[in-house]
């Protein structure tokens, strides 16, 4: 079963969080796509993954690079899973995959300082909790430490 996994940033940048969570997953043996809803995250994610450590980086391309396929972390704007990802990142709003139940996980990142964004990740999370998935929502407290809230 999918297992569907919401982050709520508070006071932590996209750029900071994400990176982390793809090296986890990593970790686990799991190629990794992130879904952005604009090219231009998609574009500012790509120069961030090279450079996100002083003593590391994420091997990483984008969905336009004939070696899509090959690729540990993909970067896409489309719902395609090309290089076979285990997880699937959910940024900006971008939409459920259609084959979600293809992943081990789903993790939508969502802004924590946008009340839209907030409404419509707390739907996203009923919708899932209703059809009986394993769904999660993680917010960090006052010291930066995440919280499991459901």
């Amino acid at each position: 079963m999918t297992e569907i996994v919401f982050y709520q940033l508070q006071r932590q940048p996209l750029e900071r969080v994400l990176p982390t969570l793809i090296e986890k997953s990593l970790e686990r043996g799991w190629r990794v796509i992130v879904q952005a809803a604009s090219e231009e995250r998609v574009e500012a994610l790509d120069a961030q993954l090279w450079i996100f450590r002083d003593d590391s980086f994420l091997p990483h391309g984008t969905w336009r690079e004939a070696e899509a396929s090959e690729q540990p972390i993909l970067l896409t704007l489309d719902g395609d899973n090309p290089n076979g990802a285990a997880v699937r990142f959910l940024i900006d709003g971008a939409p459920m995959p259609t084959d979600a139940d293809a992943y081990r996980r789903i993790v939508l990142i969502v802004d924590g300082e946008d009340p839209d964004a907030v409404e419509a990740a707390r739907a996203r999370w009923s919708e899932g909790k209703a059809k009986g998935l394993d769904v999660t929502y993680w917010r960090p407290d006052e010291e930066g430490r995440w919280q499991r809230l459901g």
